[in-house]
């Protein structure tokens, strides 16, 4: 029996029936992904898991039931690009959801048009403080910085002994700034001393003079709040200065993409950082995911890929419950009654704050893949 196959029997299995208010109705779903530009990483690999969630419910849904109209639009990680996606797909394509934009830079802006228009938005990779405190209509399947993080730092605490760091990070995006707050936040709390603080700005390539402050410092390990782009040159160029792998670097959900490995090579490894997903879960859902998403693209998903079939499923079991995928204040509504369902992220609730809830992990590069820390 073909993974497909499997997978379609599973949702149906997971889902039951379609109510009748929703039989044979579309559920017309924007998709606002950053395709081009600096995270481009990112939206290539969320399409992908999202169009595969896509097709195994429309398989599943048989002739008379709800189906899912996609709208993919490129954010081109531009927040005035997303602004014009999202105007298009409340004014034009008349979408009854909004999953995206990729970065929280971008949502920051977005968000408060589909806010304002009550069209729900379901985030599936902002992970910044502040994103779902923009309105009621707004929710994120991506744990925040400020959940994903702390547990890092009392992993590498507690299993690697760390009383002394130095920090690294982006101070001109709302996602790395967030992280920076949420490790200064953790580190604080763990007792473990900043010996100092370096910044980078968006687009720069050349971190040797930070990089060498921080070397001189002597640090235990160095925390770093990037996106991959950035943090793949940090990883690389830290290793070539003579930093150590004894001096392990530690970052957020900006690093939990393959081209960090792709890109830093050999550097990469043992790399930790936080996660709110791993491709070796033993999850029955998760396991078919991994198996019919490599089977379609010829390469395992990553995280971001994950979020974005989870995003999936659950917008559509919010679609569906809600009757009429018309009535957007009807779906807003639906999605604040998810709770404990099944997905590949395990047991997924929200938060009455919109906010994801689910059980974080500690990822490290080990041969080249993402593997769960102390596994």
């Amino acid at each position: 029996m073909s993974v497909l196959v499997l997978s379609i029997l599973t949702l149906a299995m997971t889902f039951g029936t379609v109510p009748a208010s929703a039989a044979g109705k579309e559920a017309k779903i924007g998709f606002a992904f950053s395709m081009t530009g600096g995270a481009a990483a990112y939206g290539a690999t969320q399409k992908n898991g999202a169009q595969l969630a896509i097709d195994e419910i429309n398989a599943a849904a048989g002739q008379d039931g709800l189906k899912i109209t996609a709208v993919f639009d490129d954010d081109a990680s531009v927040p005035q690009q997303g602004v014009n996606v999202f105007n298009k797909f409340i004014n034009a394509d008349k979408v009854s959801l909004i999953i995206g934009p990729t970065l929280s830079n971008t949502a920051q802006v977005t968000d408060r048009i589909a806010q304002q228009a009550g069209i729900p938005v379901l985030a599936i990779s902002n992970t910044a403080k502040g994103i779902t405190e923009i309105g009621d209509f707004i929710f994120r399947d991506s744990l925040t910085e400020a959940v994903v993080i702390p547990n890092t730092i009392r992993v590498a605490k507690d299993k690697l002994g760390i009383k002394k760091v130095a920090v690294f990070y982006g101070n001109d995006d709302a996602f790395t700034k967030g992280g920076y707050d949420a490790f200064k936040t953790a580190l604080a709390d763990a007792g473990i001393e900043v010996l100092t603080e370096q910044t980078f700005a968006k687009g720069d390539r050349d971190f040797s003079p930070q990089l060498t402050q921080i070397k001189g410092k002597d640090p235990d390990a160095i925390i770093v709040s990037a996106l991959v782009e950035e943090a793949s040159g940090i990883v690389s160029q830290a290793r070539q200065l003579g930093i150590p792998t004894s001096v392990p670097i530690l970052g957020g959900n900006g690093f939990n993409s393959p081209a960090l490995i792709k890109n830093a090579g050999e550097a990469a490894e043992d790399v930790m950082m936080g996660a709110s997903w791993n491709a070796t879960s033993p999850l029955p859902l998760n396991k078919k995911f991994v198996e019919a998403f490599t089977a379609k693209y010829g390469s395992a998903p990553d995280q971001f890929a994950a979020q974005a079939y989870a995003g999936v499923y659950i917008a559509y079991e919010a679609i569906k419950q809600a009757g009429t995928p018309e009535d957007r204040k009807a779906v807003r509504d639906a999605l604040t009654k998810i709770k404990d369902f099944d997905c590949v992220l395990g047991k997924f609730s929200f938060t009455e704050g919109r906010d994801a809830d689910h059980t974080p992990v500690v990822q490290v590069v080990k041969g080249g893949k993402f593997m769960v820390f102390g596994s």
